[in-house]
Parts: C-alpha cells; structure tokens; sequence
C-alpha cells in the first residue's frame, strides 16, 4: 500500500461501531491498526483515513468540544468505480442515506465531469460523499476565471 499525501485522521467516538460501518458496509479495510492506542488507519482503493477514538489512551488533538454531528463543513469525498456495492450493503443494513443517489456534473479545470454519487453519515456524523465518474472531463464551455477568488 502506498500512502496517499493527505489522510484525514478523524476522532470517533466507538472506533468498534466506526469500523464496522467503514469497513462492512463502505467497503474500506484495516492497512494497520494500534489497538492499544484505539487507532486503526483505513484503506479504500487509495483513499485513505485514520480513525482514532476520541477518549482513548495517549495523546489526543482536540481543538473545541466534540458533539455530534463531528466533521461539521466538511465531507470526504471518495472516488469509487461503482457506487452500486456500497449502496446495496448500506441498504441491506438499513443505513440511511444523508444523500440521495443522484447524478451531477460539475466544472472542472480541464471541462465538465459527470458523477454518479451519494452521501452517507457515519456513526458520528462524518459525511461520506462516494462519486462513480460518468464521463472524462470534456473542454470547458466557460475558462476558469482564477482573478475572481483574489488569489
């Protein structure tokens, strides 16, 4: 396994009740794992996370309260070949979906892409946001005006 540059590392509250949603529903598995530490570092094709329990042993950066929903004004996005498999076990599991299945195109640098995707809430609130490519980027119909963020 090869380490992606940025891995989020999140704080749960059950790291037991975490990995049994990103693990047997969401299709992620355990590349290692510190149990003493209540720590496991996940893998998904690439995409990578950490999930370290919040009140366990050792050291624990936490800037504020932590309340549920955690993660609030984020959501990880996931890029999967087939979003299908992850929707049928989290509906044999009667998860309930944050998102419905839907299809979007967005702009991007390189033109428009089309997904397939859907966002589901772990135990703690993270928002999950798995999206299946439809179709590579085509040119852009509009340039991406950079002067406008004020960089």
């Amino acid at each position: 396994m090869q380490r992606a540059v940025l891995v989020p590392e999140l704080l749960v509250a059950d790291l037991a009740a975490s990995l049994r949603f990103w693990c047997g529903l969401c299709g992620f598995h355990i590349a290692y794992d510190r149990p003493e530490d209540r720590f496991a570092y996940l893998d998904r094709d690439g995409a990578q996370v950490m999930l370290e329990e919040a009140a366990g042993p050792g050291r624990r950066w936490i800037t504020g309260k932590l309340e549920r929903p955690f993660g609030r004004g984020m959501n990880l996005q996931i890029a999967v070949a087939d979003c299908a498999p992850i929707l049928t076990k989290l509906e044999a599991a009667g998860w309930p979906l944050y998102l419905a299945v839907e299809e979007k195109w967005y702009r991007v640098a390189e033109g428009d892409v089309g997904v397939r995707q859907f966002i589901a809430q772990d135990p703690d609130g993270y928002l999950l946001r798995f999206s299946q490519t439809l179709q590579a980027a085509s040119p852009a119909t509009q340039p991406l005006d950079q002067a406008h963020w004020k960089l």
